[in-house]
This record gives structure tokens, C-alpha cells and sequence, in this order.
């Protein structure tokens, strides 16, 4: 468990005012010195992001954030960090001591939580000190309440148990592939080794979907585009599926039979990680797009950009053509993500693989919210080269199924 990646684990985000003990909370819950713990106000700053086993919930990523209640120049920012967190947050943990006077930043803290349907467990801590009467907590939050002393270890046990009861159960979907591949199909994976490719690995998603496939006692079969069809000719009979990273889509499509089954990592991720029928119907706003238009190209991770990359090059060249004119581009790469997306007719997201489910869903939340089509690279890329109804068929969907929710 300690090798599952992050995205792959659930967020928990740990949100009280200054010295509540939240940094000490992490400690007891862990078993760890994990968190820096001071009598001092304010010793945690930026969030910090621990993954990490914890039993009996599995692998998480426990978030420590600064005091909800810090000041100054500095400490708004700090606050403003803290709430980000809350774009990544499958469970918080709200935190609470006995002798809070007022409760004003912790009722806004937690009415926004609600908002974006994050889970919340309130924690009363430092009982060693002060006992709490539960009461006067739960007429003021509809929220499970757990009163412990993280200083002694008490009733940590009874936490991570609500942990366990109160988790959302979707954090993550279960499988990748489960739903569409059983046990001893063939599964073709073409994977391009160019620039773009890490030396002497393979990129996460190949590597997950491989694992996956393996779950599932199929028969994966990796090739390069350029033995795509050795591999086609040396089979008894066709791939029940073959999955190719988008960039060469058009290349596999026009080499493959039109009867098998075709999709990308890319479009896998999606449907893993955020809501596909919200990635396809926003490929829609492609063929609206008019020259000057501008386009959002929103990427999980920060990376050395090589020659030929995938977002910083090929989709806006793809883009222009099937818009018949020039585009406004904007490449956002990493954990930021811009508050105002009404100045762009289009987002195209990566495959997200470095996000947890969570911080995706939460980008598409806002997309919608705003009204601004989004989608995602594959599917975007599907669209341009006109086989999106393709692509989709693996799902037992057709293109216009999509559309026709929208």
C-alpha cells in the first residue's frame, strides 16, 4: 500500500483554527511524529501532505493546514492555501476544542465543506484538558462529533472508526476496466515510445491500466504504433480492445478494423478520474470555436515541456485546423487553476492522472458552474479527427447517447 500512488488514495484535510491541535492530531492518528507540534500559534503555514497506511481505512493522504482564524498579510494567504486544500478533500476532519468562545469561522468553514459535498467529522480535541459537553456541538452542526486528546491518545480508535464509517464510498471508481474487460480477453496497449516517454519506464496510466487489465486475468499486449500491425497479423483473431494513447489515434484507427474496439488512456482516465459525459458533450464547443477564441489547455502536473508535446503544441495545432483560424491559447499546468474561466469558449483537460477523483470533479464543478464546456484530451482529440462514435463504442454508448443529455 505505502507504493499506491497519490491521486490514488483519499484526501483527508485536517481544518480548525490556531492551536487546536490539529498538527498533534495527525501525530496520534498516524502513530507517527509525522506533524511539527509547538504551543506556538500558527506553527503549521503552507499545507503540509503526508501519504500514508492508515488502518483500518487503507492508503490516504492526511493534509495538515494552517489556522483557519491566522491574520495579517501573511496569514491570508495562508488561509487562502488552506481553502485550495478543500478542492482535493474526500473527508475533513473539523476541529474543535472545549473552551471555543465563538464558532462564527468554524460554521463558514463548514457551510462551505457542505457545499462541495465533502464529508465532515468534528473533532473535539484536548479533552485531557477541558471536557466538552456534545451538546452544545451538535445543536449547532449536523456533523458526527468525536472527543479525544490526541496528547494522550484518547479515543483515537473511536476516529478512525467514524474515519472509516463516514468515508465517501465514490472517492474513487473501483476499476478501470472492470466493466468492459473479462477474464482472458486480449488487450492490446499502444503505447509510443518517442521524446515524450520517460526513459526506461512507462507513464502512469500505461502502468495503471496494465495493472488493471491484470486484475481482471485478461491478457494485455504492449506495442509501439510501429508494430501495431505485426502484432494484428501474429494474433489467432482479433483484440477484444486496444487502447492507444491519443496522440496517435488517427494512425490506429485508420490500421485497425472498424469492428474492434478502440479507446485511449487518456479517455479511460476521464472516465476514471471526472464524468465522461461532461468531457464529450463539451468536445461539442470545438466546432463552435471562431478564430481569437480563447482556449484553456488545463494540465495535472508541472513538466519539462519536449518538442512534440501532446498539450503545449499538438492540440493547439489541432484545434486551430479544425477551427480554421487562430486561437488564444493559455497552458495552466499543476494544482492552480484560474477562479474566473468565463474569459475562454473551451477547457481541455489532461487525463488527470496525478489528481485524486475528487480534485477533477471539483474543476468540473466550477467549469459548470460558470458555463464553460469543458472536455478532455482524448475525447477532444477523437472529436477533431471525427471518430468519436468510436471510441465511445467500448462503452455500449454511442456518440449521440451523450449528446442527447445534454
Amino acid at each position: 500500500m505505502i507504493d499506491t500512488p497519490k491521486a490514488n488514495r483519499m484526501h483527508i484535510a485536517i481544518f480548525g483554527k490556531r492551536n487546536v491541535g490539529k498538527s498533534s492530531l495527525i501525530n496520534a492518528l498516524t502513530g507517527q511524529q509525522i506533524a511539527l507540534v509547538s504551543d506556538m500559534a500558527g506553527t503549521t503555514t503552507d499545507p503540509v501532505y503526508k501519504a500514508m497506511e492508515l488502518l483500518p481505512v487503507g492508503p490516504v493522504v492526511i493534509i495538515d493546514t494552517a489556522g483557519l482564524d491566522d491574520h495579517g498579510e501573511i496569514g491570508e494567504l495562508r488561509v487562502k492555501k488552506t481553502r485550495e486544500v478543500m478542492e482535493k478533500s474526500d473527508l475533513a476532519l473539523l476541529v474543535f476544542t472545549a473552551d471555543d468562545e465563538s464558532l462564527s469561522l468554524e460554521k463558514e468553514w463548514y457551510r462551505e465543506l457542505h457545499a462541495r459535498k465533502i464529508p465532515v467529522i468534528g473533532v473535539i480535541n484536548k479533552i485531557d484538558e477541558a471536557d466538552a459537553e456534545l451538546e452544545v456541538f451538535q445543536t449547532q452542526f449536523d456533523i458526527p462529533f468525536i472527543k479525544v486528546s490526541a496528547k494522550q491518545r484518547t479515543n483515537i480508535g473511536k476516529l478512525k472508526e467514524a474515519i472509516q464509517n463516514h468515508a465517501p464510498a465514490d472517492f474513487e471508481r473501483p476499476t478501470l476496466l472492470g466493466d468492459i474487460v473479462k477474464s482472458k480477453d486480449i488487450v492490446v496497449l499502444v503505447a509510443p515510445q518517442d521524446i515524450q516517454a520517460p526513459k526506461g519506464r512507462l507513464i502512469l496510466p500505461q502502468v495503471q491500466i496494465i495493472r488493471d487489465i491484470l486484475d481482471q486475468h485478461a491478457l494485455a499486449l504492449t506495442v509501439t504504433d510501429g508494430e501495431l500491425e505485426d502484432i494484428l497479423t501474429a494474433l489467432k483473431h482479433d483484440p477484444d480492445l486496444v487502447i492507444t494513447d491519443s496522440q496517435v489515434f488517427d494512425k490506429v484507427n485508420k490500421i485497425l478494423p472498424n469492428h474492434v474496439p478502440l479507446t485511449s488512456f487518456s479517455i479511460l482516465m476521464a472516465r476514471y478520474k471526472g464524468d465522461l459525459d461532461v468531457f464529450v458533450q463539451g468536445a461539442k464547443a470545438i466546432d463552435r470555436l471562431q478564430s481569437g477564441d480563447k482556449v484553456l489547455i488545463a494540465e495535472a502536473c508541472t513538466h519539462h515541456a519536449l518538442k512534440g508535446d501532446i498539450g503545449r503544441e499538438k492540440l493547439p495545432v489541432w484545434l486551430a485546423q479544425k477551427t480554421g483560424g487562430t486561437l488564444d491559447v493559455t497552458i495552466n499546468a499543476g494544482v492552480d487553476f484560474p477562479d474566473d474561466l468565463t474569459p475562454y469558449k473551451l477547457i481541455v483537460h489532461c487525463g488527470a492522472c496525478m489528481f485524486n477523483r475528487k480534485q477533477l470533479m471539483t474543476r468540473l464543478a466550477r467549469s459548470e458552474d460558470q458555463q464553460i464546456p469543458i472536455t478532455n484530451y482524448g475525447v477532444a482529440i477523437a472529436h477533431i479527427h471525427g471518430m468519436l462514435d468510436r471510441v465511445m463504442r467500448v462503452f455500449k454508448r454511442s456518440e449521440q447517447d451523450w449528446t442527447s443529455k445534454g
